[in-house]
């Protein structure tokens, strides 16, 4: 039961903060073009997110195991190393499943359009955060 309440919590927090980051990706943009920033800050994800995030609560016990000995910067490093593969295979499961991954990078470092190379900084922070959120739950579904 654990498992699952941690598995539900992460589904909420990764499209959480994916629609954050994908609204406040928008105005950087529209800084960086001189253009109109749309106040509305409409950001997106998808549902198939919610269980992509949930694995959080089955992988991060056993990583966490590995490497948390080693310092902050190498952890986040290795989590968003870990991260990008998930994402990579997903994508493309989501690809032959549906016909389509749904966030298929075009722009920029990306790997056949499943992981963008220049998200390794968000993906270093969003993993800060996964560790700490992750041994909060932890604790606090011990009971």
């Amino acid at each position: 039961m654990k498992k699952w309440l941690i598995f539900f919590a992460f589904g909420c927090v990764g499209i959480t903060a994916e629609i954050f980051f994908t609204a406040l990706s928008e105005v950087a943009v529209s800084i960086m073009n001189h253009q109109a920033i749309n106040w509305r800050l409409m950001g997106f994800s998808y549902i198939w997110m919610f269980p992509i995030y949930g694995l959080v609560a089955f992988l991060a016990p056993l990583l966490l195991k590995f490497i948390d000995k080693y310092p902050l910067l190498l952890r986040l490093f290795i989590m968003a190393l870990i991260i990008f593969t998930v994402e990579f295979i997903t994508g493309f499961i989501l690809d032959k499943v549906t016909g389509r991954c749904p966030w298929e990078y075009q722009h920029g470092y990306h790997v056949m359009g499943y992981i963008q190379l220049e998200y390794l900084p968000a993906w270093m922070g969003f993993s800060f955060l996964i560790e700490k959120i992750y041994k909060f739950l932890d604790k606090a579904f011990e009971k």
